[in-house]
């Protein structure tokens, strides 16, 4: 009876797995509600794409990103460690199947065992060649789930380092965007200096000749020099501020210095969306983030390690196996009479000292809720940064309109003071302080415009988006 109902419990305990089943993290209080920060109008309640940057309609951006996520070293690396985790998943589920292992091999000497038995019959020691063969084979009764519970973390860590690899996809798209956007940005801002420098140059000349008509003044002269060289030296800093640009665009793109992305170098114009900025909801922002998705995984990863360390509480139980010989030559390894074969269980309990298993349990129990904690971080990280972009995309719009109606006003007034000055009623510092005003009008625009492109970036790349 002890014996059927000691089957009986290990029966039952066959389908079992102990510790904690993995739920999913609940996200915090009005994680999954509308974004605050979207303005109708401005952005759209639909999902941004995955190839977001193809909202840009710029077919060298296009180029240059598939570029970078081919190409870039960052983005290989993170496919490799994603290799690694499923080479450990399959390694993980190897402990489901028997394992078997074979040991052949031939020796040359002398065996004290066989001399004996020689001597015994009144014979001589003898040197011979011994032969041998052993199949091993262990099968490991999973009655507790440790070996599920093994495969369950695995599995979890691969699908976390398949999240990592996305996030780094989605850094490499954005940041190729965003240096490609810098590089038109700048191009534009160094276009709009020399506009300047011309205007300014001009009027300088005017001033010369004024002076040597005997029609104006040194000081005019003087004033008007001072402007053209403060403009003309604006632009030199813009211009390495772009090469520097390239040469991050290169990098991004996995090629060196000397490989510069020149293809890029002929855009001049900020890019633009033709469309109101797609954002979502808080929903699908967290479905859409990889490292709340990594989150998620390392949390079902800890939970699973829980039941791994429970297991030890328990023995394992292993029914192994085994078949071979020793035999003076190969043919007769098979028909030695003496051949070795057995099969059995074996237990291995670490009892009664417990103390290693349960210090084991604290500590993955703790690994679990630190990675619990990392989750509703991942989460309000997430909320945060969308948030944060979207209010300082919705700021630099508004500043861009002031500027573009400050720039309306700048080109007005300064046609009213070449009129007025034509007509004898505006002097030449009217006219130079209006030349002032509409070369730092026209410098706000094209930095406001490249802002504005950098904004909607960090939009698009704290909305998640750019992998599939």
């Amino acid at each position: 009876m002890k014996r059927a109902l000691s089957f009986l419990a290990l029966a039952l305990l066959a389908g079992c797995a102990v510790g904690p089943d993995y739920k999913p993290a609940v996200p915090p209080t009005g994680a999954s509600a509308p974004l605050v920060s979207a303005v109708a109008g401005i952005e759209a309640t639909t999902e941004p794409p995955d190839a977001w940057w193809r909202l840009y309609d710029d077919p060298l951006l296009d180029r240059l990103v598939q570029q970078a996520l081919d190409a870039n070293r960052d983005l290989a690396a993170a496919q490799a460690n994603l290799s690694l985790a499923r080479a450990s998943l399959e390694s993980a589920r190897n402990g489901q199947y028997p394992q078997t292992n074979i040991n052949l091999g031939a020796k040359y000497g002398r065996d004290g065992v066989t001399d004996e038995i020689l001597e015994l019959d009144g014979h001589k020691p003898q040197t011979i060649w011994v032969f041998d063969d052993i199949l091993d084979v262990s099968y490991e009764l999973d009655l507790f789930g440790r070996v599920r519970r093994s495969v369950e973390a695995a599995h979890a860590d691969a699908e976390a380092a398949v999240a990592a690899r996305d996030g780094v996809r989605i850094t490499v798209a954005a940041e190729t965007t965003r240096a490609y956007a810098q590089v038109c940005a700048l191009g534009e801002e160094v276009a709009v200096a020399q506009r300047s420098l011309a205007v300014v140059e001009r009027e300088a000349d005017i001033a010369r000749q004024r002076r040597t008509l005997g029609a104006g003044t040194e000081f005019d002269v003087v004033r008007s020099e001072q402007l053209a060289a403060q403009t003309r030296a604006s632009i030199p800093p813009l211009q390495g501020q772009r090469r520097a640009a390239l040469f991050q665009l290169t990098a991004l793109l996995g090629r060196t210095p000397s490989q510069m992305a020149t293809e890029a170098d002929t855009c001049v114009t900020p890019l633009q969306l033709k469309a109101p900025l797609p954002v979502g909801d808080g929903a699908s922002l967290l479905k859409r983030r990889p490292d709340v998705r990594l989150a998620d995984r390392r949390l079902a990863a800890a939970t699973a390690r829980i039941g791994v360390a429970v297991a030890d509480l328990y023995p394992r139980i292993t029914l192994t196996g085994l078949y071979g010989g020793v035999a003076p030559s190969l043919g007769d390894l098979t028909a030695n009479p003496g051949l070795t074969w057995g099969v059995g269980p074996e237990i291995n309990w670490t009892f009664p000292n417990m103390a290693g298993p349960r210090a084991r349990i604290h500590a993955a129990k703790a690994q679990s809720q630190a990675a619990l904690a990392g989750f509703d971080g991942a989460v309000l990280q997430a909320l945060k940064e969308t948030e944060q972009s979207l209010a300082t995309y919705g700021a630099e719009l508004d500043h861009r309109k002031a500027l573009g109606e400050a720039l309306d006003r700048a080109r007005r007034a300064i046609d009213m003071a070449q009129g007025q000055f034509a007509a004898g009623s505006a002097s030449t510092l009217d006219v130079l302080s209006s030349e002032q005003a509409l070369v730092a009008a026209n410098a706000a625009v094209a930095a406001s415009d490249a802002a504005l492109a950098q904004d909607q970036i960090a939009v698009f790349k704290a909305l998640g988006g750019g992998w599939q």
